[in-house]
């Protein structure tokens, strides 16, 4: 059986600045940026840019024969001279990609495009990669006989790169981008505080048509880029984002903005989530009061099984603060709880108070972090109950809302989630 070639790779640094040469191998110009349009898996090349006769022309892809190094080769005896215009979703990849920052979709983390690499796929050339690596600075500052020498670096394949093209006139992120959607929240937050403004701009607004997306974002952001984020936007949009928060969330947002400005956002908020922000943002956010989250499912001791997981099934509560199902009494004081993986193999018919036998430790609303997170540590806890003087439940504390004020800020880049940064 015979196997497929493997493509020869083509290194943009030595296409551009290569000679333009016409079907009887004259030379008549030079190659000053390559074309590709956006929107494919690997961009097909669309044209080059080249000097011819002093003057920068647009060569198109049908008129092109070869593309090599130090030389593109035309099969047609005719140029169309007129000045290059960007066309849509086209980027000059000299001008507008090389040497700028990239999202590595598959490592979550940026890189630098320090090379950009071309082969011959489906009858055309196409980018199918770039070199994030030393090989491919030394080989564009070596003189040219030698750059030729240098085999190819640390290759990232382009299906698994997003190239920023906010400065691009004629191209910008859309939501909700396939490779961008790959992407948890926080891996995506992780990227704006990591990027420029600008790119972290862009990068929010690419995800701004999926309003969840946006507003799980915006949760994980840190205080700076979400006060950032939210002071370019109108009193409404900010109010919209916020809206979407989980309610610890966006107590905290609402903390973060300038002191003038909380409470016209706030009064634009739904009745109910402005209530529950302005519960919790009457404690220290280091505290559990300012960790809980007020939404979690709580019933009463004579609820059977199956209405406590009907109340689960309609609760709008996020997946963490449901792992456990609580139960009160009639004079709704805070009974026992049940994991929620423990409440579907009980009986259907059986009364949750019976089928619940665990009373988990509490906290009251002004216990500090250290204290929760023993309490987590001694009894194996992803969610701890915080109850009132009346032993009434007010809110659950989740792991990760704990997590966040004990490691240190910037903790991931630490940890090389971002290479060497």
């Amino acid at each position: 059986m015979a196997t497929a070639a493997v493509p020869v790779i083509v290194h943009l640094s030595l296409v551009v600045g290569g000679e333009l040469r016409d079907r009887a191998g004259g030379r008549i110009g030079r190659v000053d940026d390559v074309i590709v349009r956006l929107g494919e898996e690997y961009p097909p090349v669309s044209g080059v840019l080249a000097t011819v006769a002093g003057r920068q022309v647009f060569v198109a892809a049908e008129a092109v024969g070869e593309i090599g190094h130090g030389r593109t080769l035309l099969h047609r005896d005719q140029l169309d001279l007129r000045a290059f215009e960007r066309r849509e979703r086209e980027v000059l990849l000299k001008k507008d990609v090389l040497d700028r920052q990239l999202i590595n979709v598959d490592g979550a983390r940026l890189v630098r495009a320090n090379e950009i690499e071309l082969a011959r796929l489906d009858g055309w050339y196409r980018v199918v990669g770039v070199d994030v690596g030393l090989r491919g600075i030394a080989r564009r500052v070596v003189p040219r006989r030698m750059a030729g020498r240098i085999k190819l670096g640390d290759f990232l394949d382009w299906a698994s790169v997003e190239p920023f093209t906010g400065h691009v006139p004629t191209v910008r992120l859309r939501v909700p981008h396939p490779k961008l959607a790959r992407l948890h929240p926080a891996q995506l937050a992780d990227l704006v505080e990591a990027a420029s403004h600008r790119e972290g701009a862009e990068i929010i607004d690419a995800v701004k048509t999926d309003q969840e997306l946006e507003a799980d974002v915006f949760e994980e952001l840190d205080s700076q880029h979400l006060r950032e984020f939210l002071d370019e936007r109108s009193d409404e949009e900010a109010a919209q984002v916020i809206a979407r928060m989980e309610p610890d969330d966006a107590a905290d947002a609402l903390g973060d903005l300038a002191e003038d400005r909380r409470e016209r956002v706030a009064e634009l908020l739904p009745a109910a989530q402005r209530r529950k922000v302005r519960t919790l943002a009457g404690f220290d956010p280091a505290t559990a009061g300012g960790l809980m989250s007020p939404e979690f499912v709580c019933v009463y001791d004579t609820a059977t099984c199956t209405e406590a997981l009907d109340r689960v099934r309609r609760s709008r509560a996020s997946a963490d603060t449901v792992a456990w199902v609580y139960v009160m009494s009639r004079s709704r004081r805070l009974r026992c709880a049940i994991p929620l993986a423990d409440l579907l193999r009980a009986d259907p018919a059986a009364e949750i108070g019976d089928a619940a036998t665990f009373m988990p430790p509490t906290v009251r609303p002004d216990a500090d972090v250290e204290e929760l997170a023993r309490l987590m540590t001694d009894f194996d806890l992803t969610v701890v109950p915080v109850v009132d003087a009346h032993e009434h439940l007010v809110g659950v504390i989740t792991v990760d809302d704990v997590l966040e004020l004990l490691l240190p800020r910037g903790w991931r880049r630490q940890f090389g989630l971002f290479g060497d940064e």
